[in-house]
């Protein structure tokens, strides 16, 4: 019998399909009032008029203990998954022959997934096969360059290295707790709120109801942004119509802090003889800037998943068939009682790996250097700028033979005699790294080697000692 229904496990938006049509995607809040539990779009539109109602973490931090707080103190995260999933299921229109696949984060450990799995059994969820999301959604391999997966949930963004030995296969997993959009939403409604105020000295945060408008009207002003340099707010609130104005730029600006660790980490992911293909879902394009900036600040190549491509991916590839090794069970508390539970099917367990579905996409090297900025000329360490050409020049504790050395204290903890190097090869200025304790890249630790760019910053040794790449007009001292 055929997959008939797939869902991606992302509390930005938990998507189902049925079959190729998207038929339920909403995010993962949970409204408990005076008289029932309600999740998903609802839930979000009350979540600044009720904050102290509402849940939004259940997913991130699924769990069968009661909550702390006292109005949910009856209730787990295990059980608002359960709600969430219950109501995302009545709209499926399954029958008794029905089969799901999920897809799920590379964040879910292993007692998030017995537990999920337990769930699902306690509701008769009929889960045939896991997949990792990063997985499922790398449908193609792309050659001559190393795929990395971006996706974001409410709290965390998730970077996944992709092997591809004749499939895809996850490599290595980042995952960038409170880092979500969560977070950007505080961001963009503080900024929002001040410029209306400087505007139109009306401050929409001064009400529970004007800072909902805010988080509603939120998704149309982004996607205004990501299109035009300057976005038109408008709220209408005690009769009257308020207006203001925000340059897309300052947005983007709101959001510098968690785009700035996000293109780190992702550099830090490739070595710098590789071409990256970066792969996005539709929810990080349509963040204002963010794509842009992985464009410029990592290189190679940007490709961009439809909506629902995750779950998409994940049916094709698990369509005719079913899991086999280790089961996988868990149990959930409901309330005050607690129920063991066989996950459904046999031996479920996680696929992090899956042949290609669709033809190969060819990446380009070239384009993995024209789209990098700002290449460094000098290393600036204790106000002496050291220049960087083909001649290698050496980080570490002891003066190397035969090659400019910056001699740090030896008595520094996590440092090598030879620890790591930069010197300028193919137009790249390249870092290696040669030690065992690590070289960093803007607070983390690189893979072998990296591709450095102005304003980038390394760190050796711990607590360690700060080297700052730039750029300068040439007038500085030759061999400084």
């Amino acid at each position: 019998m055929a997959v008939q229904f797939s869902a991606h496990v992302n509390d930005a938006g938990i998507t189902l399909l049925r079959g190729d049509q998207i038929i339920y995607r909403e995010p993962g809040f949970a409204l408990l009032d005076d008289t029932e539990l309600t999740t998903g779009t609802n839930a979000f539109l009350n979540a600044r008029i009720h904050p102290r109602r509402v849940q939004h973490r259940y997913w991130a931090e699924l769990a069968s203990t009661p909550f702390a707080d006292q109005r949910f103190s009856h209730l787990s995260a295990a059980d608002l998954v359960s709600r969430q999933l219950e109501q995302m299921w009545s709209m499926a229109g399954a029958n008794s022959s029905s089969e799901l696949v999920l897809a799920v984060p590379a964040s879910m450990e292993a007692a998030n997934l017995g537990l999920l799995l337990g769930i699902a059994a306690d509701i008769k969820l009929p889960v045939v096969a896991l997949v990792d999301a990063a997985v499922a959604a790398t449908r193609r391999e792309y050659r001559n360059a190393v795929p990395v997966h971006v996706d974001m949930s409410l709290h965390a963004t998730t970077l996944t290295r992709l092997a591809q030995a004749g499939q895809a296969q996850v490599e290595r997993v980042e995952v960038l707790r409170d880092c979500g959009l969560f977070a950007l939403y505080d961001a963009w409604i503080n900024a929002i709120a001040e410029v209306f105020v400087k505007q139109s000295r009306f401050d929409p945060l001064h009400t529970a109801e004007t800072e909902q408008m805010l988080f509603n009207n939120l998704a149309g002003w982004l996607a205004s942004a990501a299109s035009h340099e300057r976005v038109v707010l408008e709220l209408q609130h005690g009769g009257l119509n308020h207006k203001a104005e925000i340059e897309s730029l300052s947005l983007i600006g709101a959001a510098a802090p968690s785009y700035q660790l996000i293109s780190s980490k992702l550099r830090a992911l490739y070595r710098a003889d590789e071409t990256p293909a970066v792969q996005v879902t539709d929810r990080i394009v349509r963040l204002p800037g963010l794509a842009e900036m992985l464009r410029a600040r990592v290189g190679g190549e940007l490709f961009t998943l439809e909506p629902g491509a995750t779950a998409r991916g994940a049916r094709s590839r698990c369509r005719e068939t079913r899991t086999t090794g280790s089961r996988t069970t868990g149990s959930r508390t409901t309330g005050s009682r607690t129920t063991g539970s066989r996950a459904t099917g046999e031996g479920v367990s996680l696929r992090r790996q899956l042949p290609w579905d669709q033809s190969a996409a060819d990446v380009t090297a070239e384009s993995s250097q024209h789209s990098r900025t700002g290449k460094p000329t000098h290393l600036l360490f204790r106000a002496n700028a050291y220049a960087l050409g083909a001649d290698t020049l050496v980080l570490g504790a002891r003066q190397m033979d035969g090659e400019r050395t910056i001699v740090v204290d030896s008595d520094m903890p996590g440092i090598s005699r030879r620890h790591c190097s930069l010197r300028v090869l193919h137009g790249q200025c390249v870092l290696e790294d040669h030690s065992r304790y690590g070289t960093f890249l803007n607070g983390h630790r690189i893979d072998g080697s990296t591709v450095l760019e102005v304003g980038d910053s390394i760190r050796i040794g711990s607590p360690g000692y700060e080297f700052q790449l730039i750029t300068t007009d040439g007038n500085l001292p030759n061999g400084t």
